[in-house]
């Protein structure tokens, strides 16, 4: 039963998305590559962690649509995105580009790690006991000696 069920995860991992609809598919195969090259690069704004290449939304083909469009009417790559990008924003980019309004998107993944590195190291050293060194221990007096062991005679644990 284990063997049938990893043969089945395996099959499915394996399995393209296939959210390409074939009546998409341009008839020209460079132009075909492009296409599923850009899409392959650009978020689903509803998916939102998925390509517009893998996500079968509706918003997702139009966008699919829309690169075939531009890709047919003779832009380049670089002209595709740029339209894309001057309708949605850099957020419809899955690595948007490093300047000063992504700088968030790039540098707060180490800034999080950062704090709960330094929150981690506080955390533990404030946890370490101090162990004072036998000189500086105080002894018991022999009156507080017999009361001691007096209290663990009469204790029953």
């Amino acid at each position: 039963m284990v063997r049938l069920m990893f043969a089945f995860m395996v099959f499915m991992i394996t399995q393209p998305a296939g959210a390409v609809d074939p009546r998409e598919i341009l008839s020209d195969p460079v132009l075909e590559s492009r296409a599923r090259e850009l899409s392959k690069g650009l978020r689903c704004v509803v998916c939102q962690n998925q390509s517009i290449d893998d996500s079968d939304a509706t918003l997702a083909r139009d966008l699919r649509l829309l690169v075939r469009e531009r890709l047919t009417a003779g832009d380049s790559n670089q002209q595709v995105l740029d339209y894309v990008v001057s309708r949605y924003g850099d957020f419809v980019l899955l690595k948007p580009p490093f300047k000063m309004a992504t700088l968030a998107l790039w540098l707060g993944p180490l800034l999080i790690a950062g704090l709960a590195l330094f929150g981690g190291l506080a955390f533990f050293r404030r946890q370490r006991t101090v162990v004072l060194p036998a000189s500086t221990q105080t002894q018991l007096s022999d009156d507080e000696r017999k009361r001691l062991d007096n209290l663990l005679k009469d204790d029953p644990a």
